[in-house]
């Protein structure tokens, strides 16, 4: 199980800072929200601050680019030391153009790839392209913003993509919180992506210590 704090949600004015505090509360990963403007309707981080995340990191940055033609960018972004770098289907053209992006990452040594699926994106047109990715990305709010509530439908997606054999990562992500997050990993979700639910908390390692326990009993009883 792997807790992906997102960095939206942190102190933007003490960033490094903020990566060495949830580090130190015990977080796997650090989720990465890239916006550019245009594919949602907000701007937030660019490739040169991924490169200054990176150097004071010792954890894998996931790397979620919310943005349009993604092919072009992750040269840079895997550059700046993205560990896992997913993007958006509805910002691809198709099967053809996920695997244009698919391959930049592979050229690139990007460790993790994958997709992103919105939560009005249906998965069965991708399913062809599961063998290929590391991970998916099953968004359970629409991106854009922090803070918005979670869409329950969207478990059916994670719930599908373990039924069809899928082995790889199934990450969430969106509104996860002491109630929503081990719904999430009951279904199938392996990496957990929560922004104010961690950052918002006033003991950080308790939060993430009390999210990881609820994961991890949620992920046995289904195994069960």
């Amino acid at each position: 199980m792997i807790l992906a704090p997102s960095l939206l949600s942190s102190d933007f004015a003490r960033l490094a800072d903020e990566v060495r505090r949830v580090e130190e509360a015990g977080a796997d990963w650090h989720h990465v929200d890239v916006m550019d403007g245009h594919f949602v309707p907000n701007m937030t981080i660019g490739p040169p601050v991924v490169k200054a995340l990176s150097q004071v990191a010792q954890k894998p940055l996931d790397v979620h680019l919310m943005i349009e033609h993604p092919a072009r960018w992750i040269e840079a972004y895997a550059k700046a030391g993205a560990h896992a770098i997913t993007f958006h289907a509805e910002a691809v053209d198709g099967l053809d153009g996920a695997r244009e992006a698919l391959a930049a990452c592979r050229a690139h040594g990007v460790q993790v790839s994958g997709i992103a699926l919105n939560p009005d994106t249906p998965l069965e047109p991708w399913e062809p392209l599961l063998p290929e990715l590391d991970m998916v990305l099953v968004m359970s709010v629409f991106p854009g913003f922090g803070g918005q509530s979670f869409l329950a439908h969207t478990l059916e997606k994670t719930r599908r993509l373990r039924a069809l054999g899928y082995a790889g990562f199934v990450e969430m992500d969106g509104g996860l919180n002491q109630e929503t997050l081990p719904a999430c990993a009951e279904a199938g979700a392996d990496v957990l992506v929560s922004g104010s639910a961690v950052f918002g908390a006033p003991d950080l390692a308790e939060r993430i210590s009390t999210f990881r326990a609820a994961a991890e009993a949620a992920a046995a009883t289904s195994a069960r």
